[in-house]
Order: C-alpha cells, then structure tokens, then sequence
C-alpha cells in the first residue's frame, strides 16, 4: 500500500475512533508525554496539552509521561533536569491537567515499563528501528554515531504506550510509523505468547503549526518561543523585539510575510479570531500596533493560566507529591503488566 492511501486508511479509522470515543470516553486510555529539555510553551499548548485537557475531561483514561529518559538520546548531559521535570508539572497543572483524573509520571521512576524493552527488542529487526523517520531524520542530521537509545527509541515508546494499556495515542501524520510499530510489535507478542496487549490506534490531530516569532515553526532550541511561564512584561519585550518588514500594511501572507504573519497566527489562536480580519483591523496602523494587539491577545488568554501557575511556583512541595503519587499508580499498572508479560512468557518462578 502506498504512503498515501496508508495514511488515508489511518485517517479513516482515526475519525471513526474520535466518533466512538466522543461517545463511550470509557473505553479508551491514552498516553501522551513530553521531553523535558525546558519550558512549555504555547506551541504545547495550542498543539497538543489543550487537546488533552478536552479528553481528560471527556473522561478518557489520560497518562501522562515525562519521558526524562528520552532526554539522554541526542543529548550529552541532564543538567537541570530535574528543575525542568518540576516546571513541566507545573506547566500541566496551570493547563487544567488534573492529577485526579489523569496520571502524570516519568520515565525513570517506572522501572517495569523500562524493563518491557527487552521482550520487546526480541520482536523488531534493526532494519525495522532504521527506517523508522525519527531515527532517520537524526541519523542524517546528527554529526555523531547513532546511540542505542536512539536507535531503539520507537521500541521505548511501545513501552510507553503499552506498559498503561494504551489504546488510543494523538499524533500527527509524521509520527503514524510510530503507532505501526506499536501496533506491530503488541501484535508479535501476541501471537507468539497469548494476548497480552491491545493495538493502539492513533486520534490523527490537525495539527496547526504554530510560528515562532520569526515565522518558524515555535521551538525552544530556536529561541522564538512565548513560553508559559513568562511574565506580562517578558512577554511584551519579546513580541517587540520580533522581526517583521518595512511594508506598513499589514497583511496575512506567511510566504512573502514569514514575521508578519506569525504573528497573526498567534493572535488568531489567542482571540479566535481569522488572521485575515485582525490584518484588515490594524490595517495601515503597521507593526507596532500589530504587535501590541499581539502582546495584549497572548497576556489576556495566558491570564488565568499564569494566575493558577504562580501558585503552583509557591507550592513546590504539592508539585512534587502530584508527580510522588503519578510515579505510584504508574508503577502499579507497570508492575501489573509486566507479571502478566512473564506470565504469558513463562518466566514466572
């Protein structure tokens, strides 16, 4: 089957499941996460954790993982990783991630998910890791050797999606390989020791990217991020400073007009409003005024965000026992899994 019409059969079954899932929440448990390489920001935000904040509250079952672990696969050192892991928490909790509903966890501190990489490893072929995009994209980008981690970096994510049950995962289009390979590898286990394990489907997300500053995609490494934890002030020194052009009107044209633009798309998704109508608003006004109109639609839609996430800075003591007790019920369903893993294996003694 061809790439296209493989993605428009994943496009087909992820509408039916968004149906489903509208309908029975119950039935579904999903796990999303991210890398703790520094702040959240608002390209997280519009782009995946306002998402989860909906099913969570729909009532589908939410696991959240910190992959700190993940950390290590292109990089040469954790430091502040633990201060970035304690931010992140708070960043979900200002979000409406609720540790009632949803359990947040990491990577590390889950020593049966780990462990399910070595059965796992058992079922896929080096050539399977090696064509994965990921690792392809970071062998030809990187100038140094492939690490292991690395290159069994889609293993480490079925143990993610499977150590939990997981059955339903929101990703974008180039992150389906990903999906197949859990699919395939929970479907191997099966066959080869009883069934053990669902095969996630993916919730396929319209993924709106979201610029930068300067018109790139909205990046850390980058340094054109609004990120979450910023001030009012901080916030409005950085529109200022953003990069626009010498053309007075404003106009809504993200090929010609990257900066510009950019910052359009941001007040758009901050007010609900279309990029072409705030254009036309500010019309001959030019950038400045563009960018105040920007810096007061970030700062009013952040508001209560901010509000409940200085509170969360006060209280590093709750932050922690969220993430405590997120760690323990992670490890409950890890520890249930793996013994039925060893149980199917026959490695019970």
């Amino acid at each position: 089957m061809s790439n296209s019409g493989s993605f428009e059969a994943s496009l087909k079954r992820s509408e039916a499941l968004v149906a489903d899932l509208n309908e029975h929440p119950g039935k579904y448990t999903m796990l999303t996460g991210d890398r703790p390489t520094g702040r959240l920001h608002l390209g997280h935000y519009f782009g995946t954790i306002k998402e989860r904040v909906r099913l969570q509250n729909l009532g589908v079952n939410t696991r959240v993982i910190i992959a700190d672990y993940q950390v290590i696969t292109d990089r040469d050192t954790t430091a502040n990783i633990q201060d970035n892991v304690y931010n992140m928490v708070m960043d979900y909790l200002a979000c409406g991630i609720d540790p009632e509903k949803t359990v947040i966890f990491t990577h590390s501190q889950v020593p049966a998910l780990n462990q399910l990489m070595l059965p796992f490893l058992s079922l896929v072929t080096e050539a399977e890791l090696q064509r994965n995009p990921t690792v392809k994209a970071e062998m030809e980008a990187s100038g140094h050797t492939l690490t292991g981690l690395l290159l069994t970096y889609p293993v480490h994510q079925a143990c993610d999606i499977l150590f939990c049950k997981g059955n339903v995962v929101p990703v974008g289009k180039d992150q389906l390989p990903h999906i197949e390979q859990t699919r395939l590898i929970a479907r191997k286990f099966n066959e080869r020791y009883g069934k053990v394990f669902p095969e996630p489907e993916a919730i396929l997300q319209d993924t709106v990217e979201i610029p930068g500053l300067d018109g790139r995609k909205m990046s850390k490494s980058y340094g054109n991020a609004i990120s979450l934890c910023l001030t009012e002030k901080e916030t409005e020194k950085l529109i200022k400073k953003s990069k626009t052009d010498s053309e007075r009107f404003i106009t809504f044209d993200k090929e010609n007009r990257p900066g510009v633009s950019a910052l359009l798309t941001t007040a758009a998704l901050c007010t609900g409003r279309s990029e072409e109508e705030i254009a036309a608003e500010i019309g001959n006004d030019g950038a400045g005024a563009l960018k105040r109109y920007v810096t007061e639609s970030v700062n009013e839609y952040l508001a209560p965000i901010r509000e409940r996430r200085r509170a969360y800075e006060q209280d590093l003591d709750y932050v922690k026992d969220v993430l405590r007790e997120g760690n323990r019920k992670a490890n409950e369903m890890a520890n249930q899994t793996l013994s039925e893993v060893c149980e199917a294996m026959g490695m019970v003694y």
